[in-house]
């Protein structure tokens, strides 16, 4: 009759593993002979057989005893049980390993392809990296948010850089970044921005100048995270108000009051810096 290191090797384990076993109560433990060594039979070798078996298919040693004790429809019955149970972690697992390989992958570890793409079109037009930063911050919010209205958001801002004259605008935002807020650049920006704004309002009615229905909470947040990245659209902003528009996120005609007024005397700023 063997001894645990016979059994041990007959069944393909480590005697530490036998002992643990032991310990368990999945194995059975002989009483020692006169030798003072524990002799086991053939049926333990078989029964250690079954348990490793069973560990190396991924069964939790919890559930092994009631595998063992199962008569044939029973163990068939825990058996699918537990495929069922493995196949869900190997799900999750596979889950967690696609979130993991998204680490490396900038921005979309927390934004959908359709989003990746546009900011990545963004870059192959050359438009400032940190304006492309602030676009993308600000779909952070907003995909986390209402993830099933980013297609329509993203139809929207396809159809906005169909026009070479919005695009414009992203470039022109660019050459003043990092500039002071009274950057010509950033006054003829409004300028042009306020008459393209005014044309569409006028063509396609105000509605149309902002249909996207982001949540108002929302908007603050977002120009926040605009400003902060992008300091020369803080300026822009308030430019485009003296012109009859205001907003980043949400924008929004405002009434006539200085409108006139502050943009003449942007204008008379542009001409005294050219003169200069």
């Amino acid at each position: 009759m063997p001894t645990i290191g016979e059994l041990a090797s007959y069944a393909g384990v480590t005697v530490r593993a036998v002992r643990h076993y032991h310990a368990k109560g999945l194995l059975p433990e002989p009483e020692r002979d006169h030798s003072g060594y524990r002799r086991y039979d053939a049926a333990a070798v078989i029964q250690l057989i079954r348990i490793r078996t069973l560990a190396e298919a991924g069964v939790p040693l919890a559930r092994v005893r009631e595998l063992l004790q199962a008569d044939e429809k029973e163990f068939a019955a825990v058996v699918a049980d537990i495929d069922r149970r493995l196949r869900a972690e190997i799900r999750e697992r596979q889950r967690h390993r696609e979130r993991i390989a998204r680490l490396a992958a900038g921005d979309s570890l927390t934004l959908p392809g359709e989003v990746v793409g546009f900011l990545d079109r963004l870059r192959a037009l050359g438009v400032d990296e940190r304006i492309v930063q602030a676009e993308r911050d600000g779909w952070i919010p907003l995909a986390a948010r209402a993830p099933e209205r980013v297609p329509d958001w993203m139809a929207r801002k396809r159809e906005q850089f169909a026009d070479p004259q919005f695009i414009e605008f992203y470039l022109t935002l660019s050459q003043a970044i990092g500039r002071a807020d009274d950057d010509p650049h950033l006054v003829e920006l409004a300028d042009k921005l306020a008459a393209y704004l005014t044309q569409l309002a006028d063509e396609q009615g105000e509605d149309y100048i902002d249909d996207a229905d982001i949540e108002p909470s929302l908007a603050p947040l977002m120009d926040t995270l605009a400003f902060d990245t992008v300091p020369p659209a803080r300026r822009l902003i308030e430019l485009l108000k003296t012109r009859g528009w205001t907003g980043w996120t949400k924008v929004e005609r405002v009434g006539p009051t200085g409108s006139e007024s502050g943009t003449q005397e942007d204008r008379a700023e542009l001409r005294s810096r050219r003169e200069r």
